[in-house]
């Protein structure tokens, strides 16, 4: 399927998809994430994916931001569709059920942070700056991000980032534990890579239900989140590969995980 905001491209089990509007620092209007919901939609069924890399064309920015000329018409009710829209796609990228690795290459603001915390993790570009600006236009933040980052940086942080709409650097998102990992510009597919290829050798199962289980039981109580990784373990229990992964370890031997 051919894209007109996005690159795309499948390789060794590992899909790259890269937002491509440079001229425009990649910022997010309405076509790019409907063909972001899209593409992630065809990677969610395609089990011969097991990792996705998703970054930002050019070296000066992972996603700016919105189209503030798009967004700059909407009425209430056509902002509200506009939100909802965006929710939708950031929740599939999250709940994909196969890791979605960010490469945050520069700026990642507004809509480009949110986007970045709803992937499952995140490197950032040593000369990446972060945030969430949208007080300045007279607005909150849209697609997730007054829920996903105090959960991901604690209350505080999250408010004081919120609050003021600065920037951060890339050294200081990964002190408060907004990203993983801070490499050089020209690293960071690379690393991306090792750490898919590290995540593929394990069951494509149990890396489903390890994500099913942090992802949804941060919104639960602990007694709650006990039981319910007790119930995908169970799970895990009743598959192919949870026998061919406890047989390779006796045995001695890599394990051929078939995903069933």
């Amino acid at each position: 399927m051919p894209f007109e905001n996005l690159l795309f491209e499948k390789k060794n089990s590992i899909a790259y998809v890269t937002i491509n509007r440079p001229k425009v620092l990649n910022a997010l209007n309405s076509a790019t994430m409907s063909e972001l919901r899209a593409v992630f939609t065809e990677l969610k069924d395609d089990r011969s994916i097991r990792a996705v890399i998703l970054t930002g064309s050019g070296e000066k920015a992972f996603v700016a931001g919105a189209d503030i000329g798009e967004l700059n018409k909407n009425n209430a009710v056509e902002a509200k569709e506009y939100t909802h829209r965006g929710q939708a796609v950031l929740d599939l990228i999250e709940n994909l059920g196969k890791p979605v690795i960010a490469c945050i290459n520069g700026f990642a603001l507004g809509g480009g942070c949110e986007i970045a915390m709803a992937c499952t993790m995140r490197l950032a570009s040593d000369n990446a700056k972060i945030g969430q600006p949208e007080v300045k236009l007279g607005l909150i933040p849209g697609y997730g991000g007054s829920q996903r980052l105090p959960r991901l940086v604690g209350k505080g942080i999250a408010m004081q980032l919120l609050l003021t709409g600065e920037m951060i650097s890339a050294q200081e998102a990964h002190r408060i534990g907004l990203v993983n990992e801070v490499l050089p510009a020209g690293q960071l597919i690379a690393r991306a890579e090792a750490i898919a290829q590290a995540i593929m050798k394990n069951g494509p199962l149990a890396i489903q239900y390890c994500m099913e289980a942090v992802n949804h039981g941060m919104e639960m109580t602990q007694q709650e989140g006990l039981y319910l990784e007790a119930t995908l373990f169970a799970v895990c229990c009743a598959t192919e590969d949870k026998n061919e992964g406890t047989a390779a370890f006796l045995e001695k031997r890599t394990a051929k995980f078939a995903g069933k």
